[in-house]
């Protein structure tokens, strides 16, 4: 499978919900659930742990992605991905890369080859 890059660049076909729900994998989402929870300090179930992406436009995705402004935003211009935007970078997006560098060298490394994918 090729790679799924998010709006905001994080790679989604290496997210752990992700896969989990491509391969309909329960243990994977039971270990993702206990490690977010503990991470995010927020209770999350197994169940919760269900994602299609977030360029999906039909099937369930993981809670916070439904309510992502930056997803949002990239929805709203009709971008592949943030690196496709003729605003690229804004402010919304810069603080999220701040926090996850390697979705800010994804981005990157997608505009230096041409725009989004």
């Amino acid at each position: 499978m090729d790679a799924i890059i998010s709006y905001c660049g994080l790679v989604c076909t290496e997210c752990p919900a992700f896969v989990a729900t491509r391969n309909d994998d329960d243990a994977l989402r039971a270990r993702t659930a206990a490690e977010w929870s503990k991470q995010f300090n927020v209770e999350i179930k197994k169940e919760d742990i269900y994602c299609k992406g977030c360029l999906n436009e039909e099937g369930r995705i993981f809670g916070h992605c439904s309510v992502c402004g930056i997803r949002a935003c990239g929805r709203e211009r009709k971008v592949g991905n943030c690196a496709g935007c003729g605003e690229y970078s804004c402010t919304k997006l810069d603080e999220f890369l701040a926090m996850v560098p390697a979705a800010r060298d994804k981005l990157e490394s997608i505009r230096a080859a041409g725009g989004a994918r």
